[in-house]
């Protein structure tokens, strides 16, 4: 079975297969906490998610809960980061958010997966970074798969599943997305 270069494999029954399921375990009590907050919270909320992320999170972030995460000292989150509810965070590829990025209820970011051959399915983790450029905004209901760059500026439209880049200044939909049109720059 063969992965693309730098891809994060995790084969079951192994060390790392150990301090992944370690790591699952601290995010899950993490995110039971923060997800008893309210949107009064916003303080109490950015303070756990820093927590999970295991370094502080700007005070311009807010994230509305429920929030599920598997992972996430492998996420970077920059300025003036809006997460709504529902948004669902597997990082074990590694997830950078840009700075002003908006993302819709129900996202999905999912950095890993498993082979698609029956054989290995239930013994290998394959993960892949995803990386969401600045101003980038996700609509609801998208899902963000492992292996991808969402370029600056661009638009995921709802419900749309990334599999492969989306270009700067792009609006892109459908399953798998496509781009559907190109977007002005910002000024």
């Amino acid at each position: 079975m063969s992965h693309r270069p730098g891809a994060t494999v995790v084969h079951a029954r192994t060390p790392e297969s150990a301090a992944m399921v370690a790591e699952t375990r601290r995010v899950m009590a993490l995110t039971a906490r923060l997800n008893r907050l309210t949107f009064d919270d916003a303080a109490e909320v950015r303070a756990l998610l820093g927590e999970i992320i295991g370094r502080p999170v700007d005070d311009s972030v807010l994230l509305l809960p429920p929030f599920f995460a598997t992972g996430g000292r492998n996420t970077a989150i920059g300025r003036n980061v809006f997460i709504n509810q529902n948004c669902t965070l597997y990082d074990l590829g590694g997830v950078t958010i840009g700075d002003e990025v908006m993302i819709g209820p129900n996202v999905s970011i999912i950095t890993s997966g498993h082979p698609v051959e029956p054989a290995g399915r239930r013994s290998v983790t394959v993960a892949e970074p995803i990386v969401i450029g600045r101003n980038v905004w996700i609509a609801a209901g998208a899902t963000i798969i492992g292996g991808v760059t969402i370029g600056e500026n661009s638009v995921v439209a709802a419900g749309a599943v990334v599999t492969r880049d989306v270009p700067a200044n792009a609006l892109a939909g459908g399953n798998p997305a496509r781009v559907i049109r190109t977007l002005a720059p910002s000024a």
